[in-house]
């Protein structure tokens, strides 16, 4: 498996699998934000697309804006984060920041593993985000927990 930046000649085929994933369009701080128009790593097995990360480099860190394998438990999402987190260290960021929802527990047990801290709790964005912003958000999630809530993760670097 290879994983490399996103090229001009990739959005085509990175955009056709964020929108299987519901991911090309994301709700951010309180507006709905194109993945696209963000930097992007790729893991390829054999030309083949498994998983993209998008990110969007700031002074305050590093955030992940969307994170996606076409499959799961092969190390692909492993692999990405790690390319990401160097990424982010040998560009002197401090820190490595993402959002996820409560409901999204495979999620939550992948990046606390991994060194990510739970560093906020923002009650009743998914609710917002879904009034104003994506109304095709479900209200049942992952395990068939009510999605409401967002939650801010951290790794220090």
């Amino acid at each position: 498996m290879d994983i490399r930046p996103r090229t001009s000649t990739d959005v085509d085929v990175v955009r056709s699998f964020l929108e299987d994933q519901d991911a090309l369009r994301s709700a951010r701080a309180g507006e709905l934000v194109d993945s696209l128009d963000y930097p992007a790593l790729l893991a390829e097995d054999d030309g083949r697309l498994l998983g993209v990360l998008t990110y969007i480099p700031g002074e305050e860190g590093w955030e992940v804006l969307t994170f996606h394998a076409s499959e799961r438990l092969r190390g692909v999402g492993s692999a990405l984060m790690a390319a990401v987190e160097k990424e982010a260290r040998v560009n002197g960021s401090r820190r490595l920041f993402l959002t996820t929802t409560n409901d999204n527990l495979d999620a939550l047990r992948f990046y606390q593993r991994r060194g990510f801290e739970l560093v906020k709790v923002r009650r009743r964005a998914v609710d917002d985000s879904r009034t104003r912003l994506k109304q095709k958000i479900p209200y049942q999630g992952h395990y068939g927990i009510p999605l409401r809530d967002e939650i801010l993760l951290e790794l220090p670097l």
